[in-house]
């Protein structure tokens, strides 16, 4: 039996190998998305710590200055680390965006490709139903005349 060959396995192939690039980068950027969150989290904690020291101290009664002050600039700078883990979480939210519409796109293409190799195939198969439909009827036909003779 006749075996079923698509002259354009190599795009197939091509666009399978483009769609898995691009599902490694989008799966690379959520990655340091989400290690981002985890520190700015981490640092929300770190200033609400802070923030929860500085009353207990201030309120104690006998005020050490230098450690409020201490904890201040702590807070402080624990604030401006979580506000560049912010800046550099959108531009990884926005390489992200970019990446998952390249992904798409390319899963487009190869879904393109994929549905044409179906449609080929069917259309293979249904041509070798005919041909052994063919076959049989010729066997049918020189059985029929070989009898008559």
């Amino acid at each position: 039996m006749a075996k079923f060959v698509f002259k354009l396995e190599a795009l197939r192939k091509m666009r399978e190998r483009e769609e898995r690039t691009h599902k490694l980068e989008v799966a690379e950027l959520e990655r340091q998305r989400l290690e981002i969150e985890d520190r700015i989290r981490s640092a929300q904690r770190s200033i609400g710590e802070g923030k929860q020291d500085l009353r207990e101290a201030l309120g104690s009664g006998a005020v050490d200055l230098r450690g409020a002050r201490s904890q201040a600039h702590a807070s402080l700078a624990m604030t401006a680390k979580a506000q560049m883990e912010a800046v550099r979480l959108a531009g990884v939210l926005k390489r992200l965006e970019a990446a998952r519409q390249g992904l798409r796109e390319a899963s487009a293409r190869r879904r393109a490709v994929d549905l044409l190799r179906d449609r080929r195939f069917e259309a293979w198969k249904r041509d070798e139903a005919r041909k052994e439909a063919a076959d049989s009827d010729e066997i049918g036909t020189r059985r029929a005349f070989r009898r008559g003779e």
